[in-house]
């Protein structure tokens, strides 16, 4: 789900979105790339919180990941056909 450059994602609409993620049954993995061209991998449901457009991820080794709905430019939900950049 990209968005369009300049045209943040609402916090409602992140909140929404980062649930329907985490609540996939069963749970896939999904990638955040973040407008400044980071990019991690979602894969424990449980590591990720998010409120009022605001998130963290505990990735593997306790690195968290701090994000927020004005930073994210797209959210993949399938994997498995994204080649790695």
């Amino acid at each position: 789900m990209a968005q369009p450059e300049g045209d943040y994602m609402g916090a409602d609409n992140f909140d929404r979105t980062l649930n329907e993620f985490k609540r996939r049954t069963p749970f896939r993995p999904f990638a955040v790339t973040l407008v400044n061209g980071d990019r991690f991998e979602v894969d424990y449901p449980g590591a990720l919180v998010f409120r009022d457009g605001v998130a963290v991820y505990i990735g593997s080794g306790g690195v968290p990941h701090v994000f927020d709905h004005e930073g994210v430019s797209e959210i993949i939900g399938d994997l498995m056909g994204q080649a790695e950049g």
